[in-house]
């Protein structure tokens, strides 16, 4: 009779062990559905704001090449002109006009000249095209831009080009 107890008690922790299995099974399978939902809902979100950034992009092109066509217009009357007149002051001004439109418009994008001559190279800014040898300014001085350095928001979008001064050292020994 010392079995039957034993057996029953066994048996009932059977079955409640295996409620408490099922009970679990249901929540793993209520937490994966979720996590189904989850998953889903981000790749949904993540789709939609790639599409948000790729219409900002689109609209801020459509922005700037309107403006664009504005000075495309005028660099095509400037040709219509260079075509009929003889007058080439008055061409040359009308270009300076449209290259003056132009520069505002990129600098109203955010677009910035590095000014360079007078300053001490700076790697970050500028390349070297040419060391000139000289005793009249410091060593590492920019004398001369030769091609023009942009800065895009804050980013060195092309550095400048630049010819600095050196020692002499012919001029040393002198």
């Amino acid at each position: 009779m010392e079995e039957s107890p034993k057996k029953e008690e066994f048996e009932e922790t059977v079955e409640k062990l295996e409620e408490k299995l099922e009970a679990e099974q249901e929540k793993t399978k209520e937490y994966l559905n979720r996590l189904k939902y989850l998953q889903a809902d981000f790749e949904n979100y993540r789709k939609r704001v790639e599409k948000e950034v790729q219409e900002a992009i689109q609209r801020s092109n459509e922005k700037l090449v309107a403006c664009l066509i504005d000075i495309m217009d005028d660099l095509e009357s400037a040709i219509s002109a260079g075509e009929t007149t003889e007058n080439k002051a008055a061409l040359l001004e009308g270009i300076k006009m449209v290259h003056k439109n132009l520069d505002k418009l990129l600098e109203k994008e955010g677009l910035e000249r590095l000014e360079c001559v007078g300053r001490p190279f700076d790697p970050n800014l500028h390349e070297v095209l040419v060391q000139v040898p000289t005793n009249n300014h410091k060593s590492g001085t920019v004398l001369e831009e030769a091609r023009k350095g942009f800065m895009f928001k804050g980013k060195v979008l092309r550095p400048s080009v630049v010819k600095i001064a050196c020692e002499d050292s012919e001029g040393d020994k002198k």
